[in-house]
């Protein structure tokens, strides 16, 4: 039996200690609260930013494996009280091995709800863009910069922005911020960031999903993006770097060397719908079957195992 919540989610957090009669608005205790009343055995993490050892030396006893994901680099933090420090980012997992932590691959899923909007024959937009917009992602910036200069090309451009970005174009009229601010031409493009199905069903309605890595991850690649594109049946368009297996260019996604290439592969993969097609079906078909939940979850218990 498992149990979710979002430890930082106060209004959450706060509903369940009223509904259990637990007397605090104290995030971390309400979270401790949750673990023991749930008997918690394996207690897995997706924040370990916020709760890292100091709070798992405070676990309830029932706990038995921490396990935490982590696919950024962190500064100090000091994850060693974990049991496992997992990610799909080699290169990241051996920083956490240099810092004295235990660490394993591990990959994620394509969700089975992707498959309600992959087989779409209808797609209205040619290109989409779903993702962060922040100081930490210059090399992304580029490339919607590039997209964003094709004429004639359908697409729309959906931008959570960061904290400078957020602050650049409320206040365009402050040089130093300049930098920071969308460019004219992406600012046009720009609607609203969207999440889980309103995400899925932007991919499928989309022949090309662009997708660019956070300038830390070095040349390591695989975020999110790369599964939801595929699994939702588009064109995975990406930056080059070393892909999870099954992500080939040319064969289940297309590859950029740099921001300049994106209007030649776009018109290319728009002038050819048979070649797109043939991209966009074998991605599907590898990401539905080598990230299926039913091999992740059997992954997941054999690092519980472990």
């Amino acid at each position: 039996m498992a149990f979710y919540t979002n430890g930082d989610d106060d209004q959450l957090q706060c509903a369940w200690a009223r509904e259990h009669g637990v007397r605090t608005s104290d995030l971390t205790e309400i979270l401790l609260a949750q673990i023991e009343e749930h008997n918690t055995e394996v207690f897995y993490n997706l924040d370990p930013m916020l709760y890292g050892s100091d709070f798992v030396k405070r676990l309830p006893g029932c706990v038995r494996r921490a396990i935490c994901w982590r696919a950024a680099p962190s500064g100090n933090v000091d994850l060693s009280g974990y049991d496992l420090v997992i990610c799909n980012f080699p290169s990241i997992l051996r920083d956490w091995e240099d810092r004295g932590c235990r660490t394993a691959y591990f990959a994620p899923a394509c969700d089975p709800a992707m498959s309600e909007y992959a087989g779409r024959a209808v797609r209205s937009l040619d290109l989409v863009f779903v993702g962060g917009f922040s100081r930490h992602h210059v090399a992304r910036t580029a490339a919607l910069k590039e997209a964003a200069s094709l004429e004639g090309v359908r697409m729309s451009f959906h931008l959570e922005e960061g904290r400078l970005a957020r602050l650049a174009n409320a206040l365009p009229f402050v040089p130093v911020l300049g930098k920071h601010a969308y460019p004219r031409r992406v600012r046009e493009l720009t609607a609203g960031p969207v999440y889980g199905r309103e995400m899925y069903a932007r991919f499928a309605n989309s022949r090309i999903v662009l997708n660019g890595a956070v300038d830390m991850a070095g040349s390591d690649r695989g975020n999110m993006r790369c599964f939801e594109a595929t699994g939702c049946g588009s064109v995975l368009l990406t930056d080059a770097g070393n892909y999870p297996d099954g992500f080939i260019d040319g064969k289940t996604m297309v590859t950029y060397s740099s921001p300049d290439q994106i209007p030649d592969l776009v018109r290319r993969l728009l002038s050819d719908p048979a070649w797109a097609s043939s991209i966009a079906e074998a991605g599907n078909s590898m990401v539905q079957t080598k990230y299926s939940k039913q091999r992740q979850w059997i992954r997941f218990q054999e690092l519980i195992a472990g």
